[in-house]
């Protein structure tokens, strides 16, 4: 058959590439600023992603929002009006992902966030219906904590905490958790991601007493409390949370984070696992990948976050092609359900099932406690 109309012509040749459109997925990490040691193993990890998915090319658009809030947004904004992007990946903390919510939700485009906060997946709405998150949820952790407390016959708590969104959720969440589990929290102090100095907040902590202190934050500032502390000379147990899961945080810390207990990710010790634990060979074929790019030693959860994001994006990706094509809205929320129809998938940090009620998908089989040790990460059974 001769085709002499340009017009027909023209549409039969867009279709034609339509149905091989590549797939573009837009990422914005905290490579800079006070989250770059989280933000920059999740770029190398974003790296090792698969260049094509169910036949389909993949391009990653990857900005850096130096752990900058309104950054993020505006880079959200920026893949969403420049690149046609049909997922987003990002961002690495807490404040910049709530703020990314509400872009997600407004563009269509579903959103798989590397920040730990249940609130960036509840309560369940319209906006957080296209919204997703790779990292335990702070209840889950606070509880690991509180669980550790008790069995070390811990009975009072002093809080210090980032001055934001990530501080405040760890707040409420350890003190429903320590409720729980007969603990009071006798100080709750804050501190900003930028400080050099938290001499207030500790003299107030040292004045409470406590059996203990848990630090809230995350990357290499979640070191400041803990040394000022030491320096006064508290004598008493440290936990952090699983936000200082990475070499940064032992290398800032020294030896004044010796001893410290924190909940992580079965993914930072994989390697002594045990071979019962159902998520050590999915967690292990992670530490694989990054190390054999990165060297040995320099893998963290944070980039095993972004991995899980990989992943999850894998597994739906297939499944939306069937019903949809690349760069149209309907492709889009193809995705966006297919995330929410997961099942039982493993990850490096876990093992995931989502529902429409719950966007992280994960149980306490995505947890255990370790300890400083010698500078290493110390597996406790």
């Amino acid at each position: 058959m001769k085709l002499s109309n340009p017009l027909l012509l023209a549409g039969l040749l867009a279709a034609a590439l339509s149905a091989h459109a590549d797939i573009n997925v837009g990422v914005t990490l905290s490579a800079t600023g006070p989250a770059a040691s989280l933000g920059i193993p999740e770029k190398n990890t974003i790296a090792l992603m698969p260049k094509t998915i169910g036949g389909q090319k993949i391009n990653y658009i990857v900005l850096d929002d130096a752990s900058d809030t309104t950054a993020a947004v505006t880079n959200t904004r920026k893949v969403l009006a420049e690149n046609k992007v049909d997922i987003i990946l990002g961002s690495t903390v807490t404040p910049a992902s709530l703020a990314m919510v509400d872009v997600a939700a407004e563009a269509q485009t579903p959103m798989i966030s590397m920040a730990a906060s249940a609130r960036i997946v509840e309560p369940m709405d319209a906006k957080r219906k296209w919204v997703f998150k790779t990292p335990q949820n702070d209840i889950m952790m606070s509880l690991a904590i509180a669980e550790h407390m008790q069995k070390m016959g811990i009975k009072t708590v002093g809080f210090i905490g980032f001055s934001d969104a990530y501080g405040e959720g760890w707040s409420q969440e350890f003190a429903k958790a320590a409720g729980l589990k007969g603990l009071t929290v006798v100080a709750n102090e804050r501190f900003a991601r930028s400080d050099t100095s938290v001499t207030g907040q500790t003299l107030k902590l040292m004045a409470a007493k406590p059996d203990a202190v848990l630090v809230a934050g995350s990357g290499t500032p979640a070191a400041l409390p803990q040394k000022a502390l030491k320096e006064r000379g508290y004598t008493g147990k440290m936990y952090q949370t699983h936000g200082i899961a990475n070499a940064d945080f032992l290398r800032v810390g020294g030896k004044d984070v010796e001893g410290t207990f924190l909940p992580a990710g079965p993914v930072l010790v994989a390697e002594q696992l045990p071979a019962s634990n159902p998520v050590r060979k999915s967690a292990q074929t992670y530490v694989a990948a990054y190390e054999a790019a990165y060297g040995k030693g320099t893998v963290s959860t944070f980039g095993a976050h972004a991995w899980d994001a990989g992943l999850l994006m894998t597994a739906a990706v297939p499944i939306a092609l069937k019903k949809a094509q690349p760069g149209t809205p309907e492709f889009r929320a193809a995705l966006r359900d297919a995330l929410e129809q997961t099942k039982e998938m493993p990850g490096a940090h876990g093992i995931f099932t989502m529902s429409p009620t719950d966007h992280l998908g994960l149980d306490q089989r995505a947890r255990v406690m370790v300890k400083i040790e010698n500078g290493a990460w110390k597996y406790q059974p």
